[in-house]
Protein backbone atom coordinates (compact mmCIF):
# COMPACT_ATOMS: atom_id res chain seq x y z
CA UNK A 1 0.00 0.00 0.00
CA UNK A 2 1.23 3.35 -1.11
CA UNK A 3 -0.38 6.74 0.55
CA UNK A 4 -3.65 4.38 1.29
CA UNK A 5 -3.29 3.17 -1.97
CA UNK A 6 -2.19 -0.12 -3.17
CA UNK A 7 0.37 -0.51 -5.62
CA UNK A 8 -0.59 -1.84 -9.09
CA UNK A 9 2.04 -3.55 -11.90
CA UNK A 10 0.75 -1.71 -15.25
CA UNK A 11 1.29 -1.49 -18.75
CA UNK A 12 0.89 2.25 -19.38
CA UNK A 13 0.09 2.99 -23.69
CA UNK A 14 0.43 6.42 -24.95
CA UNK A 15 2.28 8.28 -27.47
CA UNK A 16 1.75 11.87 -27.41
CA UNK A 17 2.44 15.20 -24.90
CA UNK A 18 -0.82 14.53 -23.92
CA UNK A 19 -0.65 11.55 -22.22
CA UNK A 20 3.35 12.61 -20.27
CA UNK A 21 1.30 13.65 -17.44
CA UNK A 22 -0.59 10.71 -16.72
CA UNK A 23 2.47 8.34 -16.87
CA UNK A 24 4.65 10.62 -14.50
CA UNK A 25 1.80 10.67 -11.88
CA UNK A 26 1.67 6.67 -11.83
CA UNK A 27 5.30 6.99 -11.50
CA UNK A 28 4.71 9.49 -8.86
CA UNK A 29 1.92 7.60 -7.19
CA UNK A 30 4.63 4.82 -6.78
CA UNK A 31 2.90 1.68 -9.34
CA UNK A 32 4.92 -0.39 -11.00
CA UNK A 33 4.89 0.47 -14.71
CA UNK A 34 6.17 -2.60 -16.11
CA UNK A 35 6.30 -1.68 -20.04
CA UNK A 36 5.74 1.31 -21.51
CA UNK A 37 4.18 0.82 -25.27
CA UNK A 38 4.29 4.16 -27.40
CA UNK A 39 4.21 4.00 -31.45
CA UNK A 40 7.26 3.92 -33.04
CA UNK A 41 9.66 6.73 -34.07
CA UNK A 42 8.48 8.92 -36.99
CA UNK A 43 9.99 11.78 -38.92
CA UNK A 44 9.82 15.44 -37.79
CA UNK A 45 9.56 18.59 -39.08
CA UNK A 46 10.94 19.69 -43.01
CA UNK A 47 13.89 17.87 -42.13
CA UNK A 48 12.58 14.61 -41.44
CA UNK A 49 14.53 13.75 -38.42
CA UNK A 50 13.63 10.60 -36.99
CA UNK A 51 12.31 11.58 -33.29
CA UNK A 52 10.96 9.84 -30.21
CA UNK A 53 7.25 10.41 -29.05
CA UNK A 54 7.03 11.94 -26.13
CA UNK A 55 5.68 9.39 -24.04
CA UNK A 56 8.87 7.57 -24.93
CA UNK A 57 11.46 10.21 -24.12
CA UNK A 58 9.70 10.51 -20.75
CA UNK A 59 9.80 6.29 -20.01
CA UNK A 60 13.43 6.51 -20.84
CA UNK A 61 14.21 9.16 -19.06
CA UNK A 62 12.66 7.21 -15.52
CA UNK A 63 14.45 3.90 -17.06
CA UNK A 64 11.32 2.34 -18.05
CA UNK A 65 11.19 -0.61 -20.62
CA UNK A 66 9.57 0.37 -23.71
CA UNK A 67 8.31 -1.20 -26.60
CA UNK A 68 6.93 0.29 -29.78
CA UNK A 69 5.04 -2.47 -32.24
CA UNK A 70 4.14 -1.02 -35.57
CA UNK A 71 1.21 -3.16 -35.51
CA UNK A 72 -0.59 -4.90 -32.19
CA UNK A 73 -3.80 -7.08 -32.63
CA UNK A 74 -1.97 -10.11 -34.45
CA UNK A 75 1.35 -9.64 -32.86
CA UNK A 76 2.02 -12.94 -31.23
CA UNK A 77 5.29 -11.53 -29.68
CA UNK A 78 3.74 -8.19 -28.03
CA UNK A 79 1.10 -10.35 -26.26
CA UNK A 80 3.16 -12.80 -25.28
CA UNK A 81 5.52 -10.14 -23.62
CA UNK A 82 2.72 -8.69 -21.93
CA UNK A 83 1.17 -12.17 -21.05
CA UNK A 84 4.10 -12.82 -18.99
CA UNK A 85 3.74 -9.53 -17.21
CA UNK A 86 0.53 -10.20 -16.12
CA UNK A 87 -0.45 -6.63 -15.76
CA UNK A 88 -3.21 -5.58 -13.15
CA UNK A 89 -4.47 -2.62 -15.36
CA UNK A 90 -3.32 -1.70 -18.60
CA UNK A 91 -3.90 2.29 -18.87
CA UNK A 92 -4.36 3.48 -22.17
CA UNK A 93 -3.98 7.48 -22.79
CA UNK A 94 -3.68 8.77 -26.33
CA UNK A 95 -1.72 6.29 -27.61
CA UNK A 96 -3.93 6.15 -31.06
CA UNK A 97 -4.22 2.32 -31.99
CA UNK A 98 -7.56 0.54 -31.87
CA UNK A 99 -6.75 -2.22 -27.97
CA UNK A 100 -7.65 -5.70 -29.58
CA UNK A 101 -10.03 -8.00 -27.51
CA UNK A 102 -7.35 -10.26 -26.20
CA UNK A 103 -5.35 -6.85 -24.67
CA UNK A 104 -8.80 -5.85 -23.42
CA UNK A 105 -9.05 -9.24 -22.16
CA UNK A 106 -5.96 -9.47 -19.85
CA UNK A 107 -5.51 -7.13 -17.22
CA UNK A 108 -8.01 -8.28 -14.09
CA UNK A 109 -9.24 -4.78 -13.42
CA UNK A 110 -9.08 -3.91 -17.41
CA UNK A 111 -7.88 -1.59 -19.99
CA UNK A 112 -8.47 2.11 -18.32
CA UNK A 113 -8.72 4.69 -20.94
CA UNK A 114 -8.29 8.88 -20.61
CA UNK A 115 -10.67 10.47 -22.53
CA UNK A 116 -10.82 14.15 -23.38
CA UNK A 117 -14.36 14.90 -23.21
CA UNK A 118 -17.23 14.50 -20.70
CA UNK A 119 -18.36 11.14 -22.74
CA UNK A 120 -21.30 10.55 -23.80
CA UNK A 121 -20.41 13.38 -25.99
CA UNK A 122 -17.53 13.62 -28.50
CA UNK A 123 -16.40 10.01 -28.95
CA UNK A 124 -13.70 9.82 -31.78
CA UNK A 125 -10.17 10.79 -32.39
CA UNK A 126 -10.66 14.37 -32.32
CA UNK A 127 -12.97 15.16 -29.18
CA UNK A 128 -10.91 18.11 -27.59
CA UNK A 129 -10.63 19.85 -31.56
CA UNK A 130 -14.45 19.64 -31.36
CA UNK A 131 -15.42 20.67 -28.15
CA UNK A 132 -13.81 24.44 -28.70
CA UNK A 133 -14.94 23.84 -33.05
CA UNK A 134 -18.43 23.28 -31.87
CA UNK A 135 -18.34 26.65 -29.33
CA UNK A 136 -18.80 24.34 -25.89
CA UNK A 137 -18.35 26.40 -23.10
CA UNK A 138 -17.33 23.33 -20.80
CA UNK A 139 -15.93 20.29 -21.55
CA UNK A 140 -13.77 17.76 -19.17
CA UNK A 141 -12.08 14.36 -18.75
CA UNK A 142 -13.91 11.14 -18.55
CA UNK A 143 -12.08 7.86 -17.30
CA UNK A 144 -13.52 4.55 -18.94
CA UNK A 145 -13.16 0.90 -19.28
CA UNK A 146 -12.33 0.12 -22.62
CA UNK A 147 -14.19 -2.23 -24.65
CA UNK A 148 -14.30 -3.23 -28.05
CA UNK A 149 -16.77 -0.11 -29.54
CA UNK A 150 -15.60 3.51 -30.15
CA UNK A 151 -15.66 5.29 -26.70
CA UNK A 152 -18.56 3.13 -25.73
CA UNK A 153 -17.20 1.23 -22.72
CA UNK A 154 -18.83 2.14 -19.14
CA UNK A 155 -17.70 5.58 -17.11
CA UNK A 156 -15.43 5.36 -13.99
CA UNK A 157 -14.92 9.46 -13.03
CA UNK A 158 -15.40 12.59 -14.89
CA UNK A 159 -14.49 15.97 -14.06
CA UNK A 160 -15.67 19.48 -15.90
CA UNK A 161 -13.21 21.75 -16.87
CA UNK A 162 -14.53 25.58 -18.94
CA UNK A 163 -13.73 26.60 -22.14
CA UNK A 164 -12.90 30.47 -22.09
CA UNK A 165 -14.28 32.13 -25.34
CA UNK A 166 -10.07 33.05 -26.10
CA UNK A 167 -8.86 29.61 -25.68
CA UNK A 168 -7.88 27.03 -28.39
CA UNK A 169 -7.82 23.92 -28.23
CA UNK A 170 -4.39 23.97 -27.90
CA UNK A 171 -4.97 25.88 -24.58
CA UNK A 172 -7.30 23.27 -23.59
CA UNK A 173 -5.02 20.06 -24.87
CA UNK A 174 -2.63 21.34 -21.62
CA UNK A 175 -5.13 21.98 -19.44
CA UNK A 176 -6.89 18.61 -19.64
CA UNK A 177 -3.75 16.90 -20.05
CA UNK A 178 -2.88 17.90 -16.68
CA UNK A 179 -6.38 17.68 -15.03
CA UNK A 180 -6.62 14.15 -15.65
CA UNK A 181 -3.44 12.74 -14.74
CA UNK A 182 -4.70 12.36 -11.05
CA UNK A 183 -7.85 11.97 -12.32
CA UNK A 184 -6.43 8.60 -13.49
CA UNK A 185 -4.32 7.96 -10.57
CA UNK A 186 -7.86 7.96 -8.44
CA UNK A 187 -9.47 5.80 -10.62
CA UNK A 188 -6.76 3.47 -10.47
CA UNK A 189 -7.18 3.61 -6.49
CA UNK A 190 -10.96 3.23 -6.69
CA UNK A 191 -10.50 -0.07 -9.01
CA UNK A 192 -8.71 -1.54 -6.99
CA UNK A 193 -10.15 -1.02 -3.69
CA UNK A 194 -13.56 -1.96 -5.22
CA UNK A 195 -15.16 1.42 -4.46
CA UNK A 196 -15.74 2.42 -7.71
CA UNK A 197 -18.36 1.02 -9.85
CA UNK A 198 -18.40 1.53 -13.50
CA UNK A 199 -21.13 3.21 -14.91
CA UNK A 200 -22.81 2.93 -18.64
CA UNK A 201 -23.23 5.40 -20.99
CA UNK A 202 -26.27 6.94 -22.29
CA UNK A 203 -25.92 6.16 -25.91
CA UNK A 204 -28.58 8.09 -27.11
CA UNK A 205 -26.70 11.04 -26.09
CA UNK A 206 -23.95 10.41 -28.07
CA UNK A 207 -22.07 13.14 -30.60
CA UNK A 208 -18.85 12.18 -32.54
CA UNK A 209 -15.52 13.86 -32.74
CA UNK A 210 -14.22 12.16 -35.76
CA UNK A 211 -10.48 12.54 -36.85
CA UNK A 212 -10.22 16.17 -38.63
CA UNK A 213 -9.71 16.25 -42.21
CA UNK A 214 -7.81 19.30 -44.49
CA UNK A 215 -11.72 20.36 -45.85
CA UNK A 216 -12.47 20.82 -42.14
CA UNK A 217 -10.33 24.25 -42.30
CA UNK A 218 -12.10 25.07 -45.45
CA UNK A 219 -14.40 28.60 -44.47
CA UNK A 220 -17.96 28.27 -45.28
CA UNK A 221 -18.96 32.19 -45.26
CA UNK A 222 -22.61 31.55 -46.92
CA UNK A 223 -23.32 28.94 -44.20
CA UNK A 224 -22.17 29.11 -41.11
CA UNK A 225 -21.75 32.86 -38.65
CA UNK A 226 -18.70 34.93 -38.32
CA UNK A 227 -18.83 32.83 -34.37
CA UNK A 228 -18.96 29.93 -35.96
CA UNK A 229 -16.33 30.28 -37.80
CA UNK A 230 -14.21 32.02 -35.22
CA UNK A 231 -14.87 28.86 -33.11
CA UNK A 232 -13.96 26.62 -35.71
CA UNK A 233 -10.92 28.45 -35.97
CA UNK A 234 -10.40 28.21 -32.20
CA UNK A 235 -11.20 24.07 -32.35
CA UNK A 236 -8.77 23.52 -35.22
CA UNK A 237 -4.95 25.10 -34.17
CA UNK A 238 -2.29 23.88 -35.45
CA UNK A 239 -4.21 21.96 -37.88
CA UNK A 240 -6.34 22.35 -40.25
CA UNK A 241 -6.49 25.98 -39.01
CA UNK A 242 -8.59 28.21 -41.31
CA UNK A 243 -8.27 29.09 -44.87
CA UNK A 244 -10.19 29.98 -47.82
CA UNK A 245 -10.00 30.84 -51.28
CA UNK A 246 -8.53 34.28 -53.03
CA UNK A 247 -9.01 34.94 -56.96
CA UNK A 248 -8.05 31.29 -57.56
CA UNK A 249 -5.30 31.10 -54.70
CA UNK A 250 -5.14 29.33 -51.19
CA UNK A 251 -5.30 32.13 -48.63
CA UNK A 252 -4.70 30.58 -44.86
CA UNK A 253 -5.66 32.64 -41.93
CA UNK A 254 -4.12 32.25 -39.11
CA UNK A 255 -5.57 34.86 -37.02
CA UNK A 256 -9.06 36.55 -37.18
CA UNK A 257 -11.56 37.63 -35.10
CA UNK A 258 -15.62 38.14 -35.07
CA UNK A 259 -16.55 42.08 -35.56
CA UNK A 260 -19.73 43.96 -35.35
CA UNK A 261 -19.88 46.69 -37.93
CA UNK A 262 -22.35 49.60 -37.92
CA UNK A 263 -24.42 47.25 -40.59
CA UNK A 264 -23.55 44.46 -42.93
CA UNK A 265 -21.82 46.46 -45.98
CA UNK A 266 -21.22 42.90 -47.92
CA UNK A 267 -22.94 39.87 -48.38
CA UNK A 268 -21.20 36.19 -47.45
CA UNK A 269 -18.28 35.40 -49.15
CA UNK A 270 -17.58 39.04 -49.84
CA UNK A 271 -14.68 41.25 -49.23
CA UNK A 272 -14.73 44.92 -47.49
CA UNK A 273 -11.60 46.82 -47.41
CA UNK A 274 -11.70 49.46 -45.18
CA UNK A 275 -9.19 52.04 -43.64
CA UNK A 276 -6.53 48.90 -43.99
CA UNK A 277 -8.65 46.92 -42.29
CA UNK A 278 -9.58 43.57 -44.31
CA UNK A 279 -13.42 42.37 -43.19
CA UNK A 280 -15.62 39.29 -44.79
CA UNK A 281 -19.42 39.24 -44.83
CA UNK A 282 -20.62 36.14 -43.02
CA UNK A 283 -23.76 34.20 -42.63
CA UNK A 284 -26.67 36.03 -41.28
CA UNK A 285 -25.19 39.70 -42.13
CA UNK A 286 -22.32 38.63 -39.57
CA UNK A 287 -18.77 39.70 -40.51
CA UNK A 288 -15.23 38.60 -39.64
CA UNK A 289 -12.08 40.42 -39.48
CA UNK A 290 -8.30 38.83 -41.26
CA UNK A 291 -5.86 39.95 -38.58
CA UNK A 292 -2.89 37.87 -40.25
CA UNK A 293 -3.18 36.09 -43.04
CA UNK A 294 -0.36 33.51 -45.31
CA UNK A 295 -1.27 33.79 -49.38
CA UNK A 296 -0.34 31.36 -50.89
CA UNK A 297 3.58 30.23 -51.31
CA UNK A 298 4.71 32.94 -48.56
CA UNK A 299 4.94 34.05 -45.03
CA UNK A 300 2.59 34.60 -42.70
CA UNK A 301 2.19 38.77 -42.30
CA UNK A 302 -0.60 41.00 -41.06
CA UNK A 303 -3.40 41.89 -42.84
CA UNK A 304 -2.52 45.25 -43.16
CA UNK A 305 0.74 44.93 -45.09
CA UNK A 306 -0.64 42.22 -46.86
CA UNK A 307 -3.53 44.97 -47.84
CA UNK A 308 -0.51 47.50 -49.13
CA UNK A 309 0.99 45.23 -51.10
CA UNK A 310 -1.87 43.80 -53.17
CA UNK A 311 -4.94 45.88 -54.97
CA UNK A 312 -7.53 43.84 -53.08
CA UNK A 313 -10.79 45.48 -53.86
CA UNK A 314 -14.24 45.84 -52.11
CA UNK A 315 -16.81 43.34 -53.23
CA UNK A 316 -13.96 40.54 -54.35
CA UNK A 317 -15.75 37.06 -53.42
CA UNK A 318 -13.73 34.32 -51.26
CA UNK A 319 -13.83 30.60 -51.70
Amino acid sequence: MIGGAAKLRLVFCGTPDFAVPTLEALIAAGHQIALVVTQPDRPVGRKQILTAPPVKQTALAHGLQVTQPEKIKNNQEFRAQLEAIAPDAIVVVAYGRIIPKWMLDLPRLGCINLHGSLLPKYRGAAPIQWAVAMGETVTGNTTMLLEEGLDTGPMLLQQQVSIYPEQTSVDLFSELSAAGAPLVVETLAGLADGSLKPQPQDHSKATLAPILDREDGRMDFADRTATELWNRWRGFQPWPGAFTMLEGKKLIVPKLKPVVLPKPKVDAGEVLIENSHFFVGCAKGTTLEFLEVQPEGRNRMLAAEFLRGNQIATGVRLG
